[in-house]
């Protein structure tokens, strides 16, 4: 199997790579033996990546550092294009390497065991939540004046309109339903 992060291929032997999607859900059964759940979504894939470098290989795990530690501008971790046939058989095209990477050294095999979680970016989940039609944020003012808004006039503005939170506008339409008004 082979693993290329924008081209590059990661190089070692035994190379597996594991695919995880977690699917968040609460408990909704309170103090019942009841079994219902609470979809709460879906957390971005993952792929734990494990391969073995032998020690005379050394190259290929600092090439795999190098990889690991490269960051985008203003700091970022580096999204990578994935090409792997687990990552496509996901539904993967970015990832960013998280949760580190441990290298431990096998005496018997005189070669590093490497491991390291990959996380998907842009993931079809965060896409669709970005496209569904956020609820709209009412403004919410406290009692007296706006601050530095009118050049301290310190009236009631009659130019513009008047902001009201949800709980005054239900009580103007009940005001002007009672008085008679068309609001």
């Amino acid at each position: 199997m082979t693993l290329l992060l924008d081209g590059q291929e990661v190089r070692g032997k035994n190379l597996k790579v594991t695919g995880n999607l977690r699917i968040e859900s609460d408990d909704l059964s309170g103090q019942t033996s009841n079994t219902d759940k609470g979809h709460k979504g879906f957390k971005p894939k993952t792929l734990t990546v494990s391969l073995m470098i032998p020690f005379v290989d050394q190259v290929q795990l600092r090439d795999l550092m190098r990889l690991v530690e490269a960051t985008e501008g203003g700091g970022q971790l580096k999204t990578y294009r994935i090409v792997n046939d687990t990552a496509a058989a996901f539904g993967m095209r970015q990832v960013t390497f998280t949760e580190g990477v441990s290298a431990r050294e096998d005496d018997n095999l005189r070669a590093w065991l490497i491991q390291f979680t990959l996380t998907e970016k842009l993931s079809n989940p965060e896409k669709v939540e970005g496209r569904r039609s956020g609820n709209a944020v009412t403004a919410q003012s406290g009692p007296g004046g706006a601050v530095g808004g009118t050049g301290g006039t310190g009236g009631d503005s009659s130019s513009g309109t008047e902001e009201l939170t949800g709980f005054e506008a239900t009580l103007k339409k009940v005001d002007g339903w009672l008085g008679g008004a068309n609001t």
